[in-house]
């Protein structure tokens, strides 16, 4: 019997990618519905090995999903969801055409609700994977809080989203778990650790929004990965604030609303307020909540010993890091942004207000005796107090990242400020410039070594005329000892020429050939590398050597740089000295 011959491409890559077309098709689904279904689903278009074969043969690119996704997608409940969405618009449609307001207001009120609670708890069953799956969540809800009302994004959504990330900071204030913060012109970038995972994220800067003349943002497609991600704040909110034995939402003990403010001022408005002036602290469930001590893991470790140390080593200065701002008090001037630092301040056990008109949340005045620092960003002010320092914002970003309080000399009023470095670049990474001052952010000994380095150039002035005499001692000294030598080889060669062994030849090393070996030895390896990785070799040894040459510029630009700070130096001295 004749075997049944298969069809073209009804096997391999042919079978295992659909088109966007035909995944309409399939679903039954318009475009829009489909591309808020795959944001909401977590799936997106692949790239096949061989694109001729995924696309049966046809010339182009066209966009293609794995056959499974779409399989996947068949079971969701959210379509038949979707599909009444279209049945409510075509009956509203109909029902304000025909001027009939009492089905409309009656449609309008029955109207269908989606729900994406199972699709959370669908995609991340745990909450590890939940935090893990942070950091784009975040950066969106923050960007989206401080929209105001524009096309395509919904009113409603951004109030939610300030609500959500507001709620969000307390949690990181409570659990003190801030770890690294940053300035950048994108705005400004948190690091916190919880329950074990890193969560990274970025606040935008708060400047007017101004309307862009062409629509360049596709706002609805955002406002749809928005839709899903503050149903995972919300989640994630809601454990976090249970973990840390907090009310939620959040409920404030220490702040009483006036009687006669009562009546004029909405009890949710009153809370509100004070959940974004980020400065008291929230209601617990219970007041017996001891704090745990961190326990390091000893599973894998008592095989290395180093590590085990590093790993208590970095536990103690994360516990000292918490407790970095305990016992001070700031406050804050008008120019300052009044968000982050209250955020920072807050996470590292400091006390913190403002001016009481400025904004809500203000617990002590400018004329406080007991206030040790005021921040700043103005070259003077009239009207200073002896009993506190005036400095700039960026001190207090710096001690953060450095662990410490730094030395507030170089922070101070008017005073320019030392290099604003971040810390989230790894200091061991490879064909990248890096400044000797984040260099020595990473490792205090490169700093005690640029200031002896400073040292020395100060002094080499004033030794330039003695190692001249020493020179020329030394070279006296080098021409006699040639002298006896060459002599005692006179004398040992009569000794041996009556011996019958005759002497050896020293063997010369060629520097240059055995650099020579290497190339050769180098481009034999380059040959042996496959057809199919010649490309991406070719393009990774391109990339290396526009790296090598980025570094050479900032190199030479930080030289030329110094040299020209140098000479502005020297002549301040001549200057002064004349």
């Amino acid at each position: 019997m004749v075997a049944k011959r298969k069809k073209k491409y009804s096997t391999g890559e042919g079978a295992q990618f659909i088109t966007r077309k035909a995944a309409l098709k399939k679903l039954q689904l318009s475009l829009n519905d489909f591309r808020r279904l795959c944001i909401l689903k977590g799936i997106y278009p692949r790239e096949p090995r061989n694109r001729k074969r995924a696309q049966k043969g046809h010339t182009g690119i066209k966009t293609l999903y794995h056959v499974k996704d779409i399989q996947f997608l068949l079971h969701e409940p959210i379509i038949w969801k979707l599909r009444d969405y279209k049945i409510f618009n075509k009956k509203v449609g109909r029902a304000r055409a025909i001027r009939d307001f009492e089905k409309l207001h009656k449609y309008l009120n029955n109207h269908p609700t989606l729900k994406l609670d199972h699709i959370v708890k669908e995609r991340y069953p745990t909450f590890q994977d939940a935090l893990r799956d942070l950091d784009d969540c975040l950066t969106l809800c923050f960007l989206f809080s401080t929209f105001p009302s524009i096309k395509h994004v919904p009113r409603d959504q951004s109030a939610l989203c300030q609500r959500l990330t507001m709620e969000f900071l307390h949690a990181v204030i409570e659990a003190k778990a801030l770890r690294k913060v940053f300035i950048s012109i994108k705005g400004y970038y948190y690091q916190a650790e919880l329950s074990g995972e890193t969560v990274t994220w970025i606040v935008p800067h708060h400047f007017s929004y101004e309307p862009q003349q062409k629509s360049e943002v596709d706002f609805k497609i955002m406002s749809t990965f928005v839709e899903f991600y503050t149903i995972l704040l919300g989640f994630t909110n809601f454990r976090l604030y249970h973990k840390l034995n907090l009310h939620y939402p959040p409920k404030f003990t220490s702040i009483s609303q006036a009687d006669s403010d009562k009546s004029l001022v909405d009890e949710q408005a009153f809370v509100a307020e004070r959940v974004c002036a980020l400065n008291y602290p929230i209601a617990k469930v219970s007041m017996d909540n001891p704090e745990d001590e961190v326990e390091i893991d000893q599973f894998n470790m008592e095989d290395n010993p180093e590590k085990m140390e590093e790993a208590r080593l970095e536990a103690e200065k994360v516990k000292k890091l918490k407790s970095l701002f305990k016992g001070l008090k700031f406050y804050l001037n008008r120019e300052v942004p009044r968000e982050p630092l209250v955020f920072i301040i807050r996470c590292f056990g400091g006390e913190v207000s403002w001016d009481k008109t400025l904004f809500v949340g203000s617990t002590f005045d400018e004329n406080d005796e007991t206030i040790t620092h005021q921040i700043v960003d103005r070259p003077s002010m009239p009207h200073q107090y002896i009993s506190r320092y005036y400095i700039q914002p960026q001190w207090i970003f710096d001690s953060v990242n450095a662990r410490e309080l730094l030395p507030v000399n170089k922070y101070f009023m008017g005073e320019v400020l030392p290099p604003h470095l971040s810390p989230f670049i790894d200091p061991a990474r490879d064909q990248q410039y890096i400044p000797p001052e984040e260099r020595a952010l990473h490792d205090p000994s490169l700093l005690e070594e640029q200031y002896k380095k400073d040292e020395m150039e100060n002094s080499e002035e004033e030794e330039d005329g003695q190692e001249e005499v020493a020179e020329e001692e030394d070279a006296n000294k080098v021409s006699q000892i040639k002298d006896l030598l060459s002599e005692m080889c006179v004398m040992v060669f009569f000794m041996k020429s009556k011996l019958s062994v005759s002497t050896g030849e020293v063997y010369k090393e060629v520097p240059w050939e055995k650099n020579r070996q290497e190339r050769q030895e180098y481009r034999l390896r380059e040959k042996m590398i496959k057809k199919k990785h010649k490309k991406l070799y070719k393009s990774m040894m391109e990339g290396k050597k526009e790296r090598a040459k980025e570094i050479w510029l900032l190199r030479k630009k930080r030289r030329l740089h110094d040299e020209k700070l140098a000479g502005e130096k020297k002549k301040k001295k001549m200057n002064v000295a004349e």
